[in-house]
């Protein structure tokens, strides 16, 4: 069965820090087109601290979710901080203690991020949130493991759902937040929040899937 080892999925952190600081200010331009135009300065504030915490630092997969879960958490502003922090601590304490990650893990860890959100905010799927992204993704790297699907093949259906969900709030009416003021208004512009999941959601699943073996 194929997995990746705990140890070796630190860089998938790594890169987790990467695509949000790449990605700084089109999250901004995206926000600032219904909302306060700051979630890519607020995200890449947040990946950027998390990375000169970890910097000189040996750890793995779950270590390095934990901190960038408390750096959110503590240290961001808004309410992305707090959402971001509990998705990616809820995925470190899925897979903390761990050694090896296969699909089993992966899928408690993706579970335990939606689960994590749902705790703090009454959004739902339709909502024109981040959960459109989330919830369709690990729906359907679930289905794909229940279905008796390979690991890498879960990961690509993940991928796939994620960037369908996405893709799906610019078509949405806001529900929740500062856009929700705006009423039809928000139609016609992708949601950031979503934005930036599908960006964290595809690249653990690109990221997990070079490492398995």
């Amino acid at each position: 069965m194929a997995s990746f080892e705990n140890a070796k999925g630190s860089v998938i952190v790594d890169e987790l820090i990467k695509i949000i600081q790449s990605n700084r200010d089109y999250l901004s331009e995206i926000d600032g087109k219904i909302g306060d135009g700051d979630h890519g300065i607020n995200m890449n504030k947040g990946f950027t601290m998390c990375e000169k915490k970890l910097e000189g630092k040996e750890y793995d997969m779950s270590q390095g979710l934990s901190v960038l879960g408390e750096t959110l958490l503590e240290d961001i502003g808004g309410s992305m901080g707090p959402l971001y922090g509990l998705l990616f601590d809820e995925m470190a304490e899925a897979s903390d203690g761990q050694e090896v990650i296969d699909v089993d893990v992966f899928a408690e860890m993706m579970n335990g991020a939606v689960e994590g959100i749902q705790e703090i905010s009454p959004a739902k799927v339709g909502d024109k949130t981040l959960l459109d992204t989330l919830v369709p993704a690990t729906n359907a790297f679930i289905s794909g493991k229940d279905a008796g699907k390979e690991f890498a093949e879960c990961l690509d259906d993940m991928c796939k759902a994620a960037e369908k969900g996405w893709k799906s709030t610019e078509d949405m009416v806001a529900k929740l937040g500062r856009a929700s003021r705006l009423g039809e208004r928000s139609r016609g512009v992708l949601d950031a929040g979503a934005t930036s999941c599908y960006l964290i959601v595809s690249t653990i699943g690109k990221t997990a899937k070079d490492l398995l073996a």
